[in-house]
């Protein structure tokens, strides 16, 4: 890995370095402890949701509810198709409208978690009728919770790039909230099957999930709204913001095509999202033991620890060049963790563990590289479209969740997997290959995808540059300021 010294051929034209400051940094621009825990929070509780329907939605609806495996994966695609259409128009209407008192983004905020708790307790009702109508509610809540966590998480990523304009602080607040999010999914993964199994003892399966997420639900809430309370916009907020028109919209998502590319390499979690799904029935099945579904969810609590390298490493290196390095890694446990096999219990955690830790760092790295193609955008277009660019980021992931979802239904059924029985050799082989192989093959798309990546610390410091030669909206400051 290389110092974030030199530029490539993506660097901007722009006029002379200014000499003098047009408007000096203001004394409260640094972003306080508090608000950091603050944007921890946030995320930590909103991904209580996110880990609770990503790990255990599909084995309710297959389990629990009976619904099969095929149509699962419909509910999954169909729902989808929907967030095809209406994510973008939510990050288009929020970079449309001004700022309320609140903030432009941190308005949303303020009332998206009610709908998110609501949502998410809704999708694990199980009502006593026709299995064609449990059909048609689960489908129908499963696309309001993705309705709702659209107007939820679209603003909370966005919200990083106008608590700041430091591009260091950035990549310390992407890491910050990405700690959140890992942990929250972590902690999900964690308390569930607690929680289920001291329920299943005086409850019935159906009302024993309903309870848990109820209970990890409203514990949620609270945490979101802390988040709320003690975060601040700097950028935007402090000035009338420009009315973006969808054409506009539309513009600035065209000429981003480092957006892009990172938008594509959020999608290609999709192979991680089956390992999540695939995870219950891995320890189920072939591990004999579904309580080590707490130690994997104990996993992903411990490997956000390793989000506090970042800061460390981006400031010593190109972030693109870190990523490398930890997709490659990656590719090279999980091969040999194929080869081992999954007889040793302990080795098997370990193996887990390595490789989940080596993916999690990536994700925290791919957001700040997400959010610093918001200038580039602006350098191009003239206009600043956070929410688009971050609506983006969570339309891949929740499109990476279903097709995950659907895919997964799709290859239990050609795997021969049948609900509460003991699984066929070839079935218990499929199991342990998609858990081991299958990320690999997603790490090395990633790989190759940021060989043609060249949009790098160098580049972002020139747009900033361009923007105070401007005078843009949130840069009417001297480029050593944004340092």
């Amino acid at each position: 890995m290389t110092n974030p010294t030199t530029t490539t051929s993506a660097k901007p034209t722009a006029p002379a370095k200014p000499t003098a400051p047009a408007n000096p940094a203001k004394p409260d621009d640094k972003v306080t402890a508090k608000e950091y825990a603050a944007y921890f929070c946030y995320g930590f509780g909103q991904c209580f949701s996110y880990g609770i329907i990503g790990s255990f939605i599909l084995i309710y609806y297959t389990d629990v509810v009976g619904i099969s495996s095929v149509i699962a994966s419909a509910i999954f695609l169909i729902a989808r198709l929907w967030d095809a259409v209406f994510d973008p128009l939510v990050s288009g209407f929020m970079d449309s409208r001004a700022p309320s008192k609140d903030g432009k983004f941190r308005k949303w905020m303020k009332f998206a978690p009610i709908f998110v708790v609501v949502a998410t307790i809704a999708c694990f009702i199980n009502p006593d009728i026709s299995l064609t109508g449990k059909i048609v509610f689960c489908g129908a809540t499963y696309i309001l919770w993705g309705t709702c966590y659209a107007f939820s998480d679209i603003p909370f990523w966005s919200l990083s790039t106008v608590m700041s304009r430091d591009r260091q602080t950035r990549t310390d607040l992407v890491t910050t909230a990405n700690i959140g999010v890992s942990a929250g999914i972590a902690m999900a993964g964690i308390i569930m099957p607690v929680m289920l199994a001291q329920f299943k003892q005086s409850h019935t399966p159906s009302q024993s999930y309903l309870i848990s997420v109820a209970i990890l639900m409203i514990v949620g809430f609270v945490i979101m709204e802390f988040g709320y309370l003690f975060t601040k916009e700097r950028i935007s907020a402090s000035a009338k913001a420009e009315k973006l028109t969808y054409g506009q919209v539309f513009e600035a998502v065209k000429a981003n095509k480092y957006m892009m590319m990172i938008l594509v390499i959020f999608f290609l979690k999709f192979f991680m999202e089956m390992v999540n799904n695939m995870m219950i029935y891995f320890f189920t099945y072939n591990m004999s033991d579904a309580g080590l579904m707490t130690g994997f969810g104990l996993i992903g609590t411990l490997s956000a620890l390793t989000f506090f390298l970042i800061p460390v490493l981006t400031r010593r290196f190109r972030k693109i060049d870190i990523v490398r390095v930890l997709l490659l890694t990656e590719i090279v446990f999980r091969v040999i963790f194929f080869f081992v096999g999954y007889s040793n219990t302990v080795l098997t955690f370990v193996f887990i563990g390595i490789t989940w830790c080596l993916y999690g760092m990536s994700n925290p790295i791919l957001s700040a590289m997400l959010a610093e193609t918001i200038e580039y955008s602006q350098v191009k277009t003239g206009h600043r479209a956070e929410a688009v660019v971050f609506g983006g980021q969570t339309f891949s992931s929740k499109l990476a969740i279903a097709l995950a979802g659907a895919t997964t239904g799709l290859l239990l059924t050609f795997l021969g997997y049948q609900p509460n029985v003991a699984q066929s050799s070839g079935t218990l082989d499929g199991l342990f290959f998609v858990i081991s192989i299958l990320p690999a093959i997603g790490a090395l798309l990633k790989f190759l995808i940021l060989t043609k990546y060249d949009y790098t610390e160098a580049e972002f410091k020139e747009c900033q540059r361009i923007l105070v030669e401007r005078g843009a909206e949130g840069y009417k400051t001297a480029p050593e300021d944004l340092d």
